[in-house]
């Protein structure tokens, strides 16, 4: 790594005010650990792009956008012991399934290629070279771009955690540097009060031992704005749909998420 990253996320995108972290102000004690159900929808205004940083973008790439070239389940299943079990015929499906068969169509646009959290990214438009050797400060991404935000951000930002370990600093697995650590870049407002109250969720779901699916017991995703995406060589784009036995990393480490609620 080139240098030294700042964990404060107001310095990582140059110092601009971001929403306030409402979750982090009370001691994880104040909360109640609940299995969560459908995301909550967003408001028809909320951006519809955004980009993920999860360790080597090949594998966040076949996590996320996979389901565009496979079969998806027709009904609602839940696990029952280590059984399905089918429920009222209603599309939700599980956690454990690639983003687009859990939401058919989600995804609009995705690319593999690299951001920057830094105010001034050290190289501009830079290769995959520069990238990995951890000077131009930028991570791998998958920059997506969603067909109904308001109905699937949140879902996303909640999968996002699912498949990769959001406790590693600086690496996934075998990977180890700036450029695999673990992002959320957000396009507005509403993007940065979802996503934090995700990371939040995850993070009292760990210290109340709730989730122990992780390495460790601090979430170290960090939040910035979306700034200039670089599209990374066509070789790069659906690698592993190519390749299905290429290199991956990821794996489904939760099949739960839960959500907060605050006690009486």
């Amino acid at each position: 790594m080139g240098s030294k990253q700042s964990s404060m996320e107001t310095k990582a995108n140059g110092g601009g005010q971001q929403p306030e972290d409402t979750t982090r102000t009370s001691s994880s004690s104040s909360w109640n650990v609940v299995r969560a159900g459908p995301a909550p929808e967003a408001s028809a205004s909320i951006s519809n792009r955004l980009a993920l940083g999860a360790g080597c973008y090949w594998g966040t790439e076949k996590y996320v956008v996979k389901g565009n070239v496979v079969n998806v389940c027709r009904y609602q299943c839940y696990m029952q012991g280590q059984s399905w079990v089918k429920q009222n015929s209603v599309v939700i499906l599980p956690l454990f399934f690639d983003f687009q068969k859990q939401f058919p169509g989600a995804i609009k646009k995705a690319l593999v290629g690299f951001v920057s959290p830094l105010a001034s990214p050290r190289i501009k438009n830079p290769t995959y070279k520069q990238v990995c050797t951890g000077e131009s400060g930028h991570v791998e991404v998958l920059y997506v771009e969603l067909n109904n935000p308001s109905k699937h951000f949140e879902e996303l930002c909640r999968f996002f955690f699912t498949f990769h370990d959001p406790t590693l600093k600086n690496r996934q697995g075998n990977d180890v540097g700036f450029q695999y650590s673990s992002w959320i870049f957000c396009d507005d407002k509403e993007q940065f009060q979802i996503a934090q109250k995700v990371r939040n969720e995850l993070q009292v779901a760990m210290d109340q031992k709730v989730v122990t699916a992780f390495s460790n017991r601090q979430v170290e995703t960090q939040l910035a704005d979306l700034s200039e995406f670089t599209q990374a060589h066509t070789e790069h784009q659906e690698y592993l749909f190519k390749n299905p036995n290429g290199y991956c990393n990821h794996r489904i480490r939760l099949k739960q998420w839960y959500e907060l609620k605050k006690k009486k």
